[in-house]
């Protein structure tokens, strides 16, 4: 009996997708929560954008510098301690009492974060040897959109009509939590065969980066400063969008946020399905101008504050925010010969998480001297004219002729 249908591997794969779905959940649970703490704490926007961004270099970090960390000892203890170290963040987070309690939290969620996503990708791949790859692709794909979704989703829904909101949120999380780390500790997998550590020592776990050849580096730098403007765009819905859709909106409250963010991912997740078949140079073009019009219309429903432009914004942001991703990925793998493929995906996600980062936390410093509304406008010019530069860079730009693979 082959691996792809043995009833042991069908069970362990069943609970490593259990177990990415759990871990991702709670990363993205507190976003619809931040206006609370912002009125509990009495936080400055810029506080509040720096709580988020506190998760995203945490994140940056584990996969710049333990993504190796699998490759050593194996997928299945790096996913049990994965889990084990977001379920101690989230319950901090359900604890926190300030707001470097909880920014400690997010650290914590970060940093296990980086190491699930890694290490139970590299599982299913290793639990399917042999088997459909673009499958197991899709599964991962889908399981991380459904997961990243799921946590505003029943966050903002629990906050909204249970008693103390910042506690209660994030049991769900903490419950299934639990349920994950037992499961996988009665999982019995056979390691697969390790890597000799590298003589190098320190040295091999510093991040290797690096650009394509020259006349590939043009659409690589477009693909990547795509992902820059589609994490830069998610971000501030994950962010600061609780804090100002109150002004946009006629409907209130954390589970209103929680079903905005939850419905970008989600959307961004089924655009991506339906554009694999389109030409990259189209996928990329096409997502670009998506941003490009989500900002205007954010800009427009600032000014006009009409739930149906709100509404538009949101859905040209999935559609934007899923093309660019999918575009992005689509150009690393064409451009990428097999001895850089490490480096230029390592650049690559550097880049798009410096989108998560910087960006944020320049509107939210902006937000306390000029108001949030004008640090919107701003933020919104910003990524909508680099967007529109992009656009029409990437328009300019040959096909790329480099098989994938």
């Amino acid at each position: 009996m082959n691996s792809t249908s043995a009833p042991g591997n069908n069970r362990s794969y069943f609970w490593v997708c259990v177990s990415m779905c759990v871990g991702v959940m709670g990363t993205a649970l507190a976003s619809p929560l931040y206006p609370l703490y912002q009125e509990a704490w009495n936080l400055a926007p810029s506080q509040i954008a720096q709580l988020y961004t506190a998760y995203m270099i945490a994140a940056l970090a584990t996969l710049l510098f333990l993504g190796r960390l699998t490759d050593r000892h194996g997928f299945l203890p790096v996913l049990r301690g994965g889990v084990i170290l977001v379920t101690v963040g989230i319950t901090i987070s359900a604890l926190a009492w300030d707001a470097a309690s909880f920014t400690f939290s997010r650290i914590l969620i970060g940093l296990a974060s980086g190491l699930i996503v890694t290490s139970s990708s590299l599982g299913l791949g290793q639990l399917r040897k042999g088997g459909n790859s673009q499958r197991v692709a899709a599964t991962i794909s889908l399981t991380l959109a459904f997961g990243f979704g799921l946590g505003p989703v029943v966050g903002g829904l629990i906050a909204q009509w249970t008693p103390y909101p910042l506690v209660s949120a994030y049991v769900p999380s903490i419950v299934l939590g639990l349920l994950a780390v037992y499961a996988l500790f009665r999982q019995d997998i056979k390691p697969a065969p390790q890597l000799a550590p590298d003589a190098s020592g320190w040295r091999s776990w510093l991040p290797a980066l690096s650009l394509p050849a020259p006349p590939l580096t043009r659409p690589y730098l477009i693909g990547s400063l795509a992902a820059f403007s589609a994490f830069g765009m998610f971000s501030l819905y994950a962010s600061l969008a609780p804090s100002f859709m109150d002004r946009m909106v006629p409907w209130h409250g954390p589970a209103v946020s929680g079903l905005s963010i939850g419905i970008i991912l989600f959307l961004s997740a089924a655009f991506q399905f339906v554009a694999r078949p389109w030409v990259t140079k189209r996928v990329v073009i096409w997502g670009l101008l998506g941003l490009l019009l989500a900002n205007v219309l954010l800009m427009l429903n600032t000014l006009t504050t009409s739930p149906l432009l709100f509404a538009s914004s949101v859905l040209t942001t999935a559609f934007g925010h899923g093309l660019c991703n999918l575009g992005g990925i689509s150009i690393v793998n064409k451009v990428a010969p097999p001895h850089q493929r490490s480096s230029l995906l390592s650049t690559y996600l550097m880049t798009a998480y410096l989108g998560s980062i910087l960006p944020v936390l320049g509107m939210g410093w902006l937000a306390d001297h000029i108001g949030l509304s004008n640090a919107l406008l701003v933020f919104c010019t910003c990524i909508a004219v680099l967007t529109g530069c992009l656009a029409f860079a990437a328009l300019r730009t040959p096909v790329i002729a480099a098989p994938e693979g």
